[in-house]
């Protein structure tokens, strides 16, 4: 009643991961591959979401912080907001009001899915809007004597 040894690269002799049944090791492998390749591909693209974001919005033209107080002021068509850099440790999450409490100038539409009152911002849009509020800003300034 001896056993007979079973050839190499049998499920039943190599060693399981545990919670892996021999008739699922396979599956459970290529699974582990599939998502390896999901997370690479996700720190990948996270990795170029923002610099290409940058660069739709405005950067170089505009700094990061700009590029911000011009979403904050597009976003809630308010022209007096401003991102604060840098940003304080007591802010939120930490403490204090969250982002914009009490603003009631955003022109979007609540319902079940809310619709932004705003278009889409086009490619570098922000600096011509940037530059239409300074120059706007200047003209409303009382010339300098």
């Amino acid at each position: 009643m001896s056993k007979k040894p079973s050839p190499a690269g049998d499920p039943e002799n190599d060693e399981l991961p545990l919670g892996t049944t021999a008739p699922y090791a396979r599956m459970h492998r290529w699974l582990r591959r599939g998502i390896f390749v999901c997370l690479f591909a996700l720190v990948i693209e996270g990795a170029f979401t923002v610099p290409a974001l940058a660069l739709w919005y405005g950067w170089p033209t505009l700094s990061f912080t700009e590029i911000c107080s011009e979403l904050m002021k597009v976003r809630y068509s308010d022209d007096t907001l401003e991102c604060e850099h840098p940003y304080p440790l007591s802010g939120p999450p930490f403490g204090g009001p969250p982002e914009a409490a009490g603003q009631r100038t955003a022109q979007d539409e609540w319902s079940i899915q809310p619709k932004p009152g705003w278009d889409r911002i086009g490619f570098r849009e922000l600096v011509r809007i940037h530059e239409d509020r300074l120059a706007r800003e200047a003209a409303e300034a009382p010339p300098p004597r």
